[in-house]
């Protein structure tokens, strides 16, 4: 690494933000509207990075927005809820997030586009004391996309697996009324709104402009962003970091028209979307049967995390689990595009779907979130566990919810089960064969489950107990909205396979947003933050938007800091 003071640089600025995911963005635009002069770097030729394909919430206990919304939360409830699941709330950094968490979307609220709304509903993932079920979460409010003109083509698209119709964003609520247009005046009247207008952009668009969830936050941030002439640049990477005398002062870029070195006279933020796509880190950090797939775009490689290591910060272990998973099915389509769609909550909390491991037996509560669904599968019953697990349910279930890749009401599955992607069986016993199974384990499974569905008591997992499982099953569903039994054949099976969500593993900071060496001191000059920073929370997923919403906070706290504006808000851990 460069350490002397006579070296030449090519540019300078103030601020110096690496990865325009959503918490660059957000150091970015903070740090421009506290006066300070802004560079932000981009590896891809997009904005949004995992925030851009992702639901866009963020999880902020105590929040104005909350209160104006008849939904309040408190922050001492949500200290509770964090009690329990971490053990206490000793952690400065997690006091400061829950301290500024509030100031911080007001502060946005106030300067900016970027403006969030709870939803009524939203629950915590744990069913434990102090846990919300509406007001902690809150998500982005919709954008529209033409406002940015040709700088749409700059936001990163959804999986394409979660759009329709050649590129239309479908949201929750918008999948009741997609399905029975005709029920209902007003579903009608909405999917005839949002066709008409999908049909529209597609004249001048290659996607639809109506940008919800993840999108429109990232769409938000980059107007912002291009009303105050921030100077974005695309397809720059950061090679290394430059340090004088003990201090990170700028860094190296490799951008199409070279190699340049920018000085940053008030720091570096490192928010290049933590492991990702890197080789060695997966190797150092993750099982070695967990690093086959990974949700983040292809270009986050793990580059701020590598290069804050080599200028002396150090990386936090002792995580529970050094990353955020999500089980997901894989299937290649016919132009190649190797398709891993994310289980979130359409299928698994329906009732009528049970999943089991290579012994053919359940081994956790399928309505649970997504990344719990994954640490009982990494938990379960063999050593190492076998992967995949199987998602298995009967014809029905398809028809009336859909599985993975396949939609409700699909009449034919002949595509899916010629690409290997669904696997059918004219019986259990016959199912299990294909999918390596003992088969009398698999039938016994099933039976305990339907006595289940029943009763509408889960003996075994307790599903359909907490407030998250009765959200996402099906409150037509009586008496338990997650269970039903699995009817005569033909059955089904799909693989899912652990996928990584995001990163948890990452450098430690401080209260700050600093990177701290080994002995704990700050790196002077070196802020980190999104996932390029440990997760204050350890390991665990304690709710929606529990990585959004900290990205967000600590970017605001870093930038803040490096203005030396920070000390204006009275943090109680300051």
């Amino acid at each position: 690494m460069p350490s002397t003071g006579d070296r030449h640089w090519d540019s300078e600025t103030d601020l110096l933000v690496i990865g325009a995911g959503a918490a660059g963005m957000t150091a970015a635009l903070v740090g421009k509207l506290e006066g300070l002069q802004v560079i932000l770097c981009e590896k891809s030729d997009m904005v949004g990075g995992t925030t851009a394909t992702s639901a866009g919430s963020v999880w902020i206990p105590g929040s104005s927005q909350s209160k104006k919304a008849g939904v309040p939360d408190s922050i001492e409830a949500a200290k509770t809820y964090l009690a329990g699941i971490l053990g206490g709330i000793s952690d400065k950094r997690l006091s400061a997030f829950l301290a500024s968490g509030p100031a911080m979307l007001d502060y946005l609220e106030r300067k900016t586009s970027v403006v969030f709304a709870p939803p009524p509903i939203h629950p915590d993932y744990r069913d434990l004391p102090g846990a919300a079920v509406g007001g902690r979460t809150l998500g982005a409010v919709p954008f529209d996309g033409r406002l940015l003109g040709a700088d749409f083509e700059r936001v990163r698209p959804p999986r394409r697996e979660f759009m329709v119709l050649g590129g239309m964003m479908v949201g929750k609520t918008d999948i009741p009324p997609l399905l029975a247009p005709f029920r209902t005046w007003s579903n009608f009247r909405h999917v005839v709104g949002i066709l008409f207008r999908h049909a529209t952009d597609r004249l001048k668009f290659k996607r639809g402009t109506r940008l919800i969830m993840g999108n429109a936050l990232i769409a938000r941030l980059l107007s912002d962003l291009r009303q105050l002439a921030v100077d974005v640049r695309y397809m720059t990477a950061m090679e290394e970091l430059i340090e004088i005398d003990d201090e990170i002062v700028g860094a190296v870029l490799a951008s199409s028209s070279g190699q340049i070195a920018v000085r940053a006279r008030k720091g570096v933020v490192l928010a290049t979307g933590g492991i990702g796509w890197s080789d060695e880190l997966r190797e150092r950090f993750f099982e070695e049967n967990t690093r086959r797939y990974s949700l983040s775009p292809d270009s986050n490689t793990g580059d701020g995390i590598l290069a804050g290591e080599r200028a002396s910060g150090e990386i936090e272990r002792g995580m529970e689990s050094p990353a955020l998973w999500m089980p997901s099915s894989v299937m290649k389509q016919p132009d190649g595009h190797l398709s891993v769609f994310p289980h979130i909550m359409l299928d698994r909390a329906k009732p009528g779907l049970l999943a089991v491991d290579a012994s053919g037996r359940r081994f956790v509560n399928e309505a649970n979130s997504y990344h719990d669904f994954v640490q009982a599968m990494l938990r379960s019953n063999r050593s190492p566990p076998s992967l995949p697990c199987y998602l298995i349910c009967d014809r029905s279930f398809i028809s009336d919810y859909g599985i993975g890749l396949i939609h409700p009401g699909s009449r034919s599955l002949r595509n899916f089960i010629d690409a290997g992607y669904l696997v059918e069986g004219r019986s259990i016993p016959e199912l299990a064969a294909q999918i390596d199974v003992d088969g009398d384990a698999l039938s016994r499974t099933i039976a305990r489950y339907n006595a289940y569905a029943e009763t509408g008591v889960d003996e075994e997992f307790g599903r359909g107990t907490s407030p998250l499982n009765r959200v996402n099953g099906d409150p037509d569903n009586e008496p338990n909205p997650c269970l039903r039994k699995i009817g005569p054949g033909p059955y089904y099976a799909v693989a899912v396979w652990p996928a990584d969500l995001a990163s948890s593993a990452g450098l430690r900071t401080d209260e700050r947003g600093r990177v701290l060496r080994s002995d704990s001191r700050p790196l002077k000059g070196l802020y980190a933050a999104g996932t390029d920073a440990a997760s204050i929370f350890k390991g665990t997923y304690p709710g929606p938007g529990t990585m959004i919403g900290p990205a967000m906070v600590f970017a605001w706290r870093a930038a803040m800091d490096a203005a030396g504006a920070l000390d204006n808000y009275l943090i109680p851990s300051d």
